[in-house]
């Protein structure tokens, strides 16, 4: 009598279907990272630039459901339906976006600690940074200006941002360490998202903006906005808003996640090694 059991399908496509365990996850962000640790000034630059403009349309799309929507209990979690899109734009056009280099920069750094490496990370994040900021003022400038959409717009952008305020400088560094770890979650789980990547972005962002915790290239967008739109001043937007949600990001990010990424897989890197 035949067999007619049904035949093992080929190994490798029943790996293919296997998630990446945290070793091999580990390796996977480690190894993107040293990729953009390896990547030119300039190109890290004019990739931060590009993150830093276009992840001010999370603000835009956040405003236009604001102006859209009637002013009631549930528009907040509505409005923040718009969040998600800039982070989408930013990560799934492989831009250079400062919260999502927290871990992966991180990673080499704790894997081999060395002057050189530490040397290396700085200057990913001290120049991804710069251009995010630079890309988000520029941004904001423009709808201040009255450049990006009609008044309308302009105003309910206004009303968004404004929640910002309502911390001191210290709320928003602990308000920013949740908004840190969640990105670097999005960062790490990347690699096992595959063909969901939409979906693992657009839910972890929008856990971000319904928390509302304080991420610090969003913030500064809206920050910079009411800035110069005179509803805030200098100090109060860089030294109240961006520098405390920068700070914060970082030790979610590259303190705490990173942290607890390495030390799971820690033991197992060495056994391999042996």
């Amino acid at each position: 009598m035949a067999d007619q059991s049904t035949p093992s399908p080929p190994k490798d496509d029943v790996d293919a279907l296997k998630s990446a365990d945290a070793k091999t996850l580990h390796q996977a962000v480690r190894e993107a990272g040293e990729d953009e640790l390896d990547r030119p000034t300039s190109s890290l630059f004019f990739s931060g630039l590009a993150a830093g403009l276009a992840i001010s349309s999370s603000l835009i799309a956040e405003g236009a459901l604001h102006a859209a929507l009637p002013d009631a209990s549930w528009r907040e979690v509505v409005v923040a339906i718009g969040y998600p899109i800039g982070f989408l734009i930013v990560i799934l056009g492989r831009m250079q976006l400062f919260t999502e280099s927290t871990i992966s920069a991180m990673l080499p750094l704790i894997t081999k600690p060395s002057g050189r490496a530490l040397r290396r990370t700085l200057r990913l994040w001290g120049v991804v940074i710069a251009a995010n900021l630079i890309g988000t003022a520029i941004a904001a400038g423009a709808i201040a200006a009255g450049l990006l959409g009609g008044n309308a717009l302009r105003a309910a952008m206004l009303d968004v941002s404004m929640a910002l305020t309502e911390h001191s400088a210290g709320g928003t560094l602990v308000n920013a360490i949740p908004a840190g770890f969640l990105i670097a979650i999005l960062a790490w789980s990347l690699p096992n998202a595959r063909s969901q990547a939409f979906q693992v972005i657009f839910a972890i962002a929008y856990v971000v903006a319904i928390g509302g915790f304080s991420h610090s290239i969003v913030g500064s967008a809206e920050a910079f906005l009411l800035l110069f739109a005179g509803k805030i001043g200098l100090a109060q937007a860089v030294g109240g808003i961006v520098l405390p949600a920068i700070v914060g990001n970082l030790v979610g990010g590259a303190g705490v996640f990173a942290l607890l990424a390495h030390a799971q897989v820690r033991g197992e890197m060495k056994e391999g090694q042996e």
